[in-house]
């Protein structure tokens, strides 16, 4: 389950055509965070990364997470 997590955010990623680099700086800018790219992919291998994290990724990306 964790790794179908995973790959859904990271292909979410890439189809908007942002990098998780890119991504990692515009957490840092956007919302004060001091994260790094390692520390999001670690959380993403893991299945560890927070809901409000997958939801700031998401308003980067133009995404909305939705309750199904």
């Amino acid at each position: 389950m964790e790794n179908n997590i995973r790959n859904e955010i990271k292909s979410y990623i890439a189809a908007s055509g942002w990098t998780l680099t890119d991504i990692v700086k515009e957490l840092n800018s956007k919302y004060g965070t001091t994260t790094t790219t390692q520390n999001i992919s670690n959380k993403l291998t893991r299945g560890t990364l927070k809901y409000i994290e997958a939801k700031q990724i998401a308003s980067i990306i133009g995404r909305d997470i939705k309750w199904l």
